[in-house]
């Protein structure tokens, strides 16, 4: 159970990968951090890994009507929401021509509208605290064309301009609002993809600086900072965890 003093964050697709790097990171730091995801026998999971400090809360974003009602389950329950990191996201991979509009507007909802929702309920509590710390998970994808990706593109494109129409207007009243824009991240699902298709990796790795994969743990440091007063005077930015592959060539 969270303390008095401690601040409550919320992480939607926290079960898993960058979700969970994000979680742990935020617990250890003493931060009392409420997962939010579809599988229960993976967040139970998660919560057992992380220790002290988390709670989870099975739901699926793409419920947009019972968003409001989870914001406030966790407002009534821990009294006041500090930070919200909006994790949570879907890909597919397909021909351009072979995306049919349910699958495009499937992607919208989770990776857009749900965004929207959980964040506009989220700061209604904000707004009554004079407080808060919003962060946008967006992609090396709002940045390059990559191929059979279309409907993802567009999604992280839209995080992208909602953070920064976001910091705008909530700035003023205490909410900062920024993006953290992992590069090539090693986890199970990318490293499996790239150590299948070692023409791809190649090509990854050649045109990013560092000449490796990230860490899921380098994208949940990002998170932390934009989290917390260290980042007190940050706001409708976005930091980029790719090792420099946006500038490498």
């Amino acid at each position: 159970m969270a303390e008095a003093k401690q601040k409550i964050a919320i992480v939607t697709g926290g079960s898993a990968g960058l979700g969970l790097a994000i979680a742990e990171k935020l617990a250890q730091n003493n931060i009392y951090t409420i997962l939010i995801g579809r599988d229960e026998a993976k967040l139970q999971a998660a919560i057992n890994s992380i220790g002290l400090n988390a709670a989870f809360i099975p739901f699926d974003l793409i419920n947009l009507k019972g968003i409001p009602a989870l914001v406030q389950q966790i407002h009534q329950q821990y009294g006041r929401i500090d930070i919200l990191v909006n994790n949570a996201g879907i890909n597919m991979k397909k021909n351009f021509t072979e995306v049919s509009d349910e699958d495009f507007q499937q992607i919208l909802t989770v990776n857009v509208n749900a965004v929207f929702s959980i964040s506009r309920e989220v700061v209604k509590v904000m707004e009554e605290q004079g407080i808060g710390s919003i962060i946008n998970i967006s992609s090396m994808a709002a940045l390059f064309g990559l191929p059979k990706v279309i409907a993802y593109t567009a999604s992280k494109s839209a995080i992208e301009g909602m953070t920064k129409a976001m910091a705008v207007e909530l700035s003023p009243k205490g909410i900062r609002v920024n993006a953290v824009a992992p590069g090539f991240i090693e986890t199970d699902m990318s490293a499996k993809a790239l150590n299948n298709d070692p023409e791809r990796k190649q090509k990854v790795l050649s045109r990013t600086p560092m000449g490796y994969l990230g860490k899921p743990e380098d994208v949940a440091e990002a998170v932390l900072f934009l989290a917390t007063d260290a980042s007190k005077y940050i706001t409708g930015t976005s930091i980029r965890v790719d090792g420099g592959n946006a500038i490498g060539f």
